[in-house]
């Protein structure tokens, strides 16, 4: 399944005929297209009865597989409780996938929309004017980020990582509040490796499931005997506050002049920027999330507990 990166929940897409949707009874009119992938895509839309925007996502299945994988997305949104995860409001499978006799289903999500965009598009504006964000703003929205972070992490029956975090995975709120959104990536977070099979299935997921410039170091060449946990959203989450004060995550450059990401990654080299305008604080918090070995990460509350006392340093410094 192709997950659609959410970099683009705003932009303006190609004109859709005034198509009408019925989920579970509601009836949607299709405004135009906001995203498309392999699989999937999303469309802004209209209710017909409320006249209320919404993002409807549709996931193509052509297996039975497919069509539990899609429906992963709407359980794990269940079980998460914050205000910084996204909610879905309603959802209706339709058809019946079978790779027998060649027929498909289709999930149709209804998500909320959010005009601002993603945290991507805000920083790629911000970029063509060399805008940078205040630290104290910075910290205000990496808390939220975190706050999702610990709900996904802290999730029942099981804890849950989201394997997937980036900056084109944040949207924001009217209010400016972050939510985390696309959870089809999402998964058990405490994994016990035992063998290479093992390993090689993990390793496997991450290439087609977690973008290569935000993953966990553990995620490239996964060891044959080891455990893996939530910690491997802590490295995406410094990867996030990086990108946050200087637009681009530090392993874009490397990706984009085609060499290996996984070397940088593995070698631990975080490049700060000689001209930087952020404290050193702020530089520790980062290097303290992008940690190579996960066991000397640190968990969520920690995370947390840190940016707070930064948020507390900046506010007695005024």
């Amino acid at each position: 399944m192709h997950s659609i990166g959410w970099a683009l929940i705003m932009k303006r897409g190609c004109f859709c005929s005034r198509e009408t949707l019925h989920i579970n009874g509601s009836k949607y009119t299709i405004n135009e297209r906001l995203a498309q992938g392999g699989f999937s895509l999303i469309d802004l839309a209209q209710n017909a009865d409320t006249r209320r925007s919404y993002a409807i996502k549709r996931i193509t299945c052509h297996s039975i597989d497919d069509q539990n994988i899609a429906l992963r997305e709407i359980e794990n949104c269940r079980k998460i409780e914050s205000e910084h995860v996204i909610k879905v409001f309603d959802y209706e499978l339709k058809g019946q996938a079978d790779i027998v006799i060649n027929t498909t289903s289709t999930l149709y999500i209804v998500l909320p929309y959010y005009k601002h965009g993603s945290l991507a598009d805000h920083l790629q504006m911000r970029a063509r004017k060399l805008d940078h964000m205040p630290e104290a703003q910075i910290l205000q929205i990496f808390l939220g980020i975190c706050e999702g972070v610990k709900a996904i992490h802290e999730a029942k029956p099981v804890p849950l990582a989201h394997r997937d975090l980036k900056t084109a995975n944040i949207c924001l709120s009217n209010s400016f509040e972050p939510i985390i959104v696309d959870l089809g990536s999402m998964t058990e977070a405490r994994l016990q490796i035992c063998g290479q099979s093992d390993a090689q299935r993990l390793q496997d997921e991450a290439e087609e499931r977690s973008s290569i410039v935000y993953r966990a170091p553990e995620l490239f060449t996964v060891k044959t005997y080891c455990t893996i946990d939530e910690r491997t959203d802590i490295w995406s989450l410094g990867c996030v506050l990086y990108a946050m004060c200087y637009f681009n995550c530090p392993f874009d450059p490397i990706y984009e002049r085609g060499d290996s990401v996984a070397l940088a990654v593995l070698s631990g080299n975080i490049n700060i920027p000689e001209d930087s305008i952020y404290t050193q604080d702020m530089h520790d918090l980062i290097k303290y999330m992008l940690r190579i070995d996960p066991m000397e990460r640190p968990f969520i509350y920690s995370v947390i507990e840190q940016t707070h006392d930064l948020i507390q340093k900046l506010e007695g410094r005024v």
